[in-house]
């Protein structure tokens, strides 16, 4: 059996980009690792708090919930703060992610790889998907870490640009949004790049319709994050279905076909 580590950059982030390939791992018997790089500091902070409760605190405890639905058996912190978008002041706090020397975050990646075994790495596409600071360092550490700890199996977790556009393109003709509304795949996300990766740039393709409730379970585990008139929580079970029961990935130095491979 392998051990498959998890690299995300902060809570939710594993159940919304990996929830359904981490669920399916851990129930053919893998042994799974999330470490999440980030407290997830510059999130939604609910009305619900309690005294000398932080956000921080509140997504630790959402984020050992998620780890419970999914079957993740080891849960770690890289020890950083979240380093809000693109050009917050928060990018120059000195415990932000985005200001962590790349060697120092990566050794404390590849003592917790080599800790448990590693023998595949989940990160992120080279732009984090969307360009968010903090999902691009995770893009760095992680290769690092592999480096050192000689982790050769690595996968990057992100976005089919053209499956998000066709979606788009049937919601429209559906009549679920207007023409006018809608995130536009194409145009530039926080780091000006377009989201995602082409589908042609893309190794695997992970249908997880079989793990879809444990999936939705996990994202609505982080429930200070989602809004009560949020997108997610008014979206009907069908459309939540197509929009999030495939999972994407491209695996380093793998070629670009068959896209439906499982990873293990």
């Amino acid at each position: 059996m392998a051990v498959l580590c998890f690299l995300h950059a902060h809570p939710d982030d594993e159940s919304i980009t990996t929830g359904g390939t981490i669920a399916r791992a851990a129930a053919e018997g893998h042994t799974v690792v999330l470490v999440m790089a980030t407290g997830g500091e510059h999130g939604q902070t609910p009305s619900d708090l309690g005294a000398g409760e932080t956000l921080a605190d509140r997504r630790r405890k959402e984020t050992e919930e998620s780890c419970n639905v999914l079957g993740i058996q080891h849960l770690e912190w890289l020890g950083y703060h979240d380093s809000g978008m693109t050009g917050w002041h928060q990018n120059d706090q000195a415990t932000a992610l985005l200001q962590a020397p790349l060697e120092e975050a990566s050794v404390r990646l590849a003592n917790i790889l080599s800790k448990y075994g590693a023998t595949v790495l989940f990160t992120y596409d080279w732009h984090g998907n969307y360009g968010h600071p903090d999902h691009i360092m995770v893009n760095k550490v992680g290769y690092r870490a592999a480096e050192i700890a000689g982790v050769t199996e690595i996968f990057e977790a992100t976005m089919n640009r053209d499956a998000f556009r066709r979606m788009q393109a049937v919601a429209r003709e559906a009549g679920l949004i207007a023409e006018e509304d809608g995130f536009n795949p194409d145009g530039p996300a926080d780091d000006g790049n377009p989201m995602g990766l082409p589908e042609a740039e893309l190794t695997h393709q992970i249908d997880v319709m079989a793990y879809m409730e444990q999936k939705r379970a996990s994202i609505f585990k982080h429930k200070s994050q989602i809004a009560d008139d949020g997108f997610i929580t008014k979206m009907p079970l069908e459309a939540f279905t197509a929009a999030f029961r495939t999972e994407w990935f491209r695996k380093a130095g793998a070629p670009t076909e068959p896209k439906k491979s499982w990873i293990i």
